[in-house]
């Protein structure tokens, strides 16, 4: 079972990674890359501990992704709810 479910949009694109990360509880970051994302992956895992986060996104968002100068799409600017 996962720790959590968390959107796309609350993640954050970490360069230096190459990967969405989310703050896992022990210190370190929950990663996802963009070709996890574009085969259907939906789990992003820590890589200092067990816990892992299932993913919510939609997955034709990142077909057509194929390297770091496309990732400033929509999907790392926050969505205003109103």
């Amino acid at each position: 079972m996962s720790y959590d479910d968390v959107e796309i949009e609350d993640m954050e694109w970490n360069e230096e990674l190459q990967a969405f990360t989310y703050p896992c509880p022990c210190g370190d970051l929950f990663q996802i890359t963009n070709e996890d994302l574009k085969t259907g992956e939906e789990i992003a895992r820590c890589p200092s501990c067990s816990l892992y986060i299932t993913v919510i996104y939609n997955m034709e968002d990142f077909i057509g992704i194929s390297n770091s100068n496309t990732k400033k799409t929509n999907l790392q600017q926050p969505i205003a709810v109103s």
